[in-house]
C-alpha cells in the first residue's frame, strides 16, 4: 500500500521547530508517511508579494492533507514596507495567508477541542464552597465556522459611491454616522450564510451525537446581533426539531460566556459560534488546560476532503531566534493527532495522545510555560524542557 503523502506548512517564526517535533512523534509512533514542503508565510510575502503561492495550492489540491506550523501577519502599513524594493510600488496588500487557506479550499468547519491533562500544572482551579481548591476536567470542542463573519475581508475604507450609498440607505446608520466625514469610516462587514451555518451547526450536532453529549451551546450574541448571531441561533433550533431531538440547544452570549467558563467550564461540551465569537471563546477555553501551547486545532471541507491541521499559537518570532527552541510542541503534536483521526489512522493517535499524557502526569518534564517562567533564553539555563526534549520525552514514552 502506497504511503500517504503530508503536505508541510512549516510558514514563520516558530512553525518550523514544532512542526519538526511533531513529525518525529509521528516516524517514532510508526505512522509511515511522505512529506513534502509547501511555501506560505511571511517570507514569500516580502520576497513575491504573496504570503500563499498558487504553487502550495496546487499541492494541497493535490494531496489534500496538510499540517500548518504558524505564520506572522502584520499590519497593512508595515507589512507594506517589508516588501523588496522592487515591489513596493506594485499596490500590494497583504493578507493572512492561512484565512486565503480557508477561503479558497472552502474549510468552514474548524475544531478546536480543549481537553485536560491530569497533572498539568496550568490546569484551571477554583476554590469550592468549602474553601477547597477544586479542579474541574475541561472537556470541549469549540466548532469555529471558519470561512465568514468578521474575518470574511469584505471591508472599506472611506466608503465611496455605491457602498456609501448603500450604507446610507440604512436607517441606523444614516442616524449615527451619516454626519461624518466618509473619509473617517472605516467599515468591516459579517456577513453569514445559510449554508455555511447550517455546515457548522451539523458538525457541532453530529459531533455531540457521536460522543454522547445531550446539548450544543450557541455562543454568539443574538440579543444584539440580531441577523447574523440570531439566524445561527434560529436555525440551531430548527435543526434540533427536524433532525436532533434528543439534542437540546443551549444559547449563551459571548460576553457572558466569557465569565462563566472559568465559573463552570466542566458544564460545555459542544460549542458553535461564529468566526470571530469561536476564535474568542476557544483561546478562552485554551487558557483553562494550559494556554496555547495545548491548544490544537482541525479545519477541513466534508465535500472534498481537504484538511489542515495547526496549533491555535502565533509565530512568536522572538523565539525563533533563540539558538535553542524554546516552544511547548504539544499543541502541534496533539493536531498531528487530530490529522491522524481524521485519515482514520486511530490507533497512532490513540498511542501518540497516551504518550503525551504520561509526559504531563510524571512531570519530570516540563517546557518554560509549565514551569510558569517567562519566555527568555536562559529557561533552558534554569531547567526548562526545549522543544525537542519535550518532543523526546514523548518518543520515550512511545517506546
Amino acid at each position: 500500500m502506497a504511503k500517504r503523502t503530508i503536505v508541510n506548512l512549516p510558514g514563520d517564526g516558530i512553525g518550523r521547530s514544532v512542526l519538526d517535533a511533531a513529525i518525529r512523534v509521528l516516524d517514532a509512533a510508526g505512522f509511515e508517511a511522505d512529506y513534502v514542503e509547501g511555501d506560505i508565510g511571511w517570507e514569500f510575502w516580502r520576497t513575491e508579494g504573496n504570503p500563499l503561492p498558487q504553487r502550495t495550492l496546487d499541492l494541497l489540491e493535490k494531496h489534500k492533507v496538510a499540517l500548518f506550523g504558524a505564520i506572522t501577519s502584520k499590519p497593512k502599513d508595515e507589512a507594506a514596507e517589508e516588501l523588496v524594493p522592487e515591489l513596493k510600488d506594485k499596490n500590494l496588500v497583504y493578507s493572512s495567508p492561512i484565512v486565503g487557506l480557508r477561503q479558497h479550499f472552502g474549510l468552514d468547519i474548524c475544531l478546536r477541542p480543549c481537553r485536560t491533562y491530569k497533572g498539568n500544572p496550568l490546569n484551571f482551579i477554583r476554590r469550592g464552597a468549602n474553601k477547597d481548591i477544586e479542579e474541574p476536567m475541561v472537556n470541549a470542542a469549540i466548532f469555529r465556522q471558519n470561512t465568514e463573519g468578521l474575518y470574511g475581508g469584505v471591508e472599506w475604507a472611506n466608503p465611496q459611491g455605491v457602498v456609501y450609498d448603500a450604507l446610507m440607505s440604512h436607517p441606523k446608520f444614516k442616524k449615527n454616522f451619516g454626519h461624518v466625514p466618509q473619509e473617517e469610516i472605516s467599515v468591516s462587514t459579517r456577513i453569514f450564510t445559510k449554508k455555511a451555518t447550517e455546515r457548522i451547526l451539523r458538525a457541532a450536532f453530529e459531533h455531540a451525537k457521536e460522543f454522547g453529549f445531550d446539548n450544543i451551546t450557541v455562543c454568539e450574541k443574538p440579543n444584539v446581533i440580531r441577523e447574523t448571531s440570531g439566524m445561527m441561533y434560529k436555525m440551531a433550533l430548527e435543526l434540533h426539531k427536524a433532525d436532533y431531538p434528543n439534542i437540546w440547544v443551549r444559547n449563551t452570549n459571548i460576553d457572558a460566556q466569557m465569565m462563566w467558563l472559568t465559573k463552570n467550564p466542566e458544564d460545555y461540551g459542544v460549542i458553535v459560534a461564529g468566526n470571530m465569537f469561536g476564535d474568542i471563546v476557544s483561546d478562552g477555553f485554551a487558557g483553562l488546560i494550559g494556554g496555547l501551547g495545548f491548544a490544537c486545532s482541525a479545519q477541513y471541507n466534508p465535500e472534498t476532503g481537504i484538511s489542515v491541521f495547526e496549533p491555535t499559537h502565533g509565530s512568536a518570532p522572538k523565539y525563533a531566534d533563540y539558538d535553542v527552541s524554546i516552544v511547548n510542541p504539544i499543541a502541534m503534536i496533539e493536531s498531528a493527532c487530530m490529522m491522524l483521526d481524521f485519515i482514520k489512522e486511530y490507533d497512532y493517535a490513540k498511542k501518540i495522545r497516551a504518550a503525551v499524557a504520561e509526559v504531563i502526569e510524571e512531570g519530570k518534564v516540563r517546557t518554560y510555560d509549565m514551569m510558569k517562567m517567562r519566555g527568555k533564553a536562559d529557561v533552558i539555563e534554569n531547567g526548562a524542557a526545549s522543544t525537542d526534549e519535550m518532543a523526546d520525552a514523548v518518543i520515550a514514552k512511545l517506546k
